[in-house]
């Protein structure tokens, strides 16, 4: 079966079919997928995006500090280097500038449908068509429905008493509040994650007092960080081929890091090291390095990258506070050891609703099965790209293939030329859909959920990368380098069809 879709695919006799693609979202997923189907030959493609630009998530963060913790080499597309990046790790404001100029390059605005946010998308199965519904109302049909929406879009907002009663300024650091006034202010901070130690060594200085109200400390290790010279951007531009060879090496140097988040690793030990002696440089006090020691293994959480965050920590303005808070006042965040906190702005660095994936859209499958509530006990998907019940419908950067140690632009990549060689077959063929088998999805996941009990995200501790239950539905269990093997080709063995 898999042989006779495979030869549609490859074959030069068929009849092409027309066929309509719709993706969702415009950010470095969506736009990748867009050339990639493009470059198979499919042109009748929409790309709706719910905002009035592109970037996806690196539009959206706009707060001060923000940028990568992947090298810049390594943070572009293999196919669109980009050889004269400012630093070693971008600041979010190139990153937003280098998929604009991608978008314009590969003519893909005007397929973009720019403040048109999906809500709803309900498959018909006698047609093989999606009908799919934006917030505005209007109606649209596809052939095939990709999503491209990826895991950090939605802002998590913390569920605390009295949120609604205070009189400051309050705002998510995703949807930073540029017209605050910071200077002099007394702010406080939920949360201490990826963002957090970006934007705190930003505003202390200016902060009245700084108190940074902290779940659980991080591991976090010294950033690698610097300006590319004049010389070496010169270099790259001349010479593609080094660019190319330093991309690479980029990538094993990652891909080795892999190791650390096997248990008990030597390679984890590493990290621990490295954080703990970080940490003993900058800061003095006993009690302030007992708060920010984490009783975990390093990786359990998300190992952060930073130069900065435990100076501004030593600051004389600045308080970490581990008691929880109990609840939220007019003008203060009340603390359960009883303690009022004075605050004229809270900023929540609460990270994103990261185990809903695509909710709160509605996505029906076949039988009107509805995606989330298939995905009632943690997110799954056949190599994180197909949902069996869910025909001609595709994910991107979706369940279980985040990373703790390379970057996620070489998994997208992986997905694309995969989703795109899916969509070929059903181009080239007299095929109404396919749809990944449930045997072969199941299969796949009790594997992986196998390995992943062999990493230090299993570990124990509570993160983003898996659910209340302790299922870990967001990363990839392995090497990048296998994730890419088994992606080169879809088995179409692994998926049952229905003719047109």
């Amino acid at each position: 079966m898999g042989e006779s879709i495979r030869s549609l695919v490859e074959g030069t006799d068929v009849k092409i079919r027309a066929l309509n693609v719709a993706i969702l979202g415009a950010g470095a997923a969506g736009l990748c997928m867009a050339i990639k189907l493009r470059n198979a030959g499919v042109e009748t493609f929409t790309i709706f995006e719910k905002a009035a630009s592109v970037g996806g998530t690196w539009r959206d963060n706009t707060y001060p500090g923000s940028g990568c913790d992947v090298p810049s080499m390594l943070y572009s597309y293999s196919f669109e280097p980009k050889p004269d990046w400012s630093r070693k790790f971008a600041p979010q404001p190139e990153i937003v500038e280098y998929f604009e100029t991608v978008a314009r390059k590969y003519r893909l605005l005007p397929h973009i449908r720019f403040n048109t946010e999906i809500v709803e998308a309900r498959f018909d199965e006698a047609e093989g068509l999606w009908h799919i519904r934006s917030a505005a109302g209007e109606a649209f049909t596809a052939n095939v429905l990709i999503s491209g929406v990826g895991q950090l879009n939605r802002p998590a907002y913390p569920r605390i008493d009295g949120l609604d009663d205070f009189k400051g300024a309050a705002f998510h650091s995703a949807r930073w509040d540029h017209g605050v006034d910071l200077e002099g202010k007394r702010i406080g901070v939920i949360g201490n994650g990826a963002s957090a130690i970006q934007f705190v060594p930003e505003i202390a200085p200016k902060a009245g007092k700084l108190t940074i109200f902290q779940r659980t400390p991080n591991w976090c290790v010294p950033k690698p960080d610097r300006p590319f010279t004049e010389f070496e951007k010169k270099l790259y531009r001349a010479v593609p081929a080094l660019a190319r060879l330093q991309r690479w090496w980029t990538w094993t140097m990652l891909e080795r890091n892999y190791l650390a988040f096997v248990q008990g690793s030597f390679f984890g030990k590493l990290f621990e090291r490295a954080a703990l002696k970080e940490m003993e440089a900058h800061i003095e006090d006993p009690e302030l390095r007992k708060k920010l020691t984490p009783d975990y293994p390093a990786g359990c959480k998300r190992i952060l990258l930073t130069n900065d965050w435990y100076p501004a920590l030593a600051r004389d303005n600045v308080e970490v506070e581990t008691s929880h808070i109990a609840r939220i006042a007019a003008d203060a965040i009340v603390t359960e050891d009883g303690v009022s906190h004075p605050v004229d702005v809270i900023i929540h660095a609460t990270g994103f609703e990261s185990t809903d994936f695509l909710a709160p859209m509605k996505i029906a499958g076949r039988g009107n099965a509805d995606l989330n509530g298939v995905w009632s006990r943690g997110a799954e998907a056949h190599r994180g790209v197909a949902v069996a019940g869910f025909p001609n419908f595709f994910m991107l950067y979706g369940p279980n293939t985040n990373l703790g140690h390379n970057s996620i632009i070489f998994m997208i990549e992986c997905q694309a030329n995969y989703i795109a060689q899916c969509v070929a077959a059903l181009r080239n063929s007299k095929l109404r859909y396919l749809d990944v088998r449930k045997e072969t999805m199941e299969s796949f996941n009790r594997e992986l959920q196998r390995d992943m009990q062999k990493t230090v995200w299993a570990a124990g501790c509570s993160s983003w990368y898996k659910t209340a239950d302790g299922k870990i539905t967001n990363n990839w269990s392995s090497f990048t380098a296998r994730y890419w093997w088994q992606m080169r080709h879809p088995d179409f063995g692994e998926y049952s069809f229905v003719a047109a």
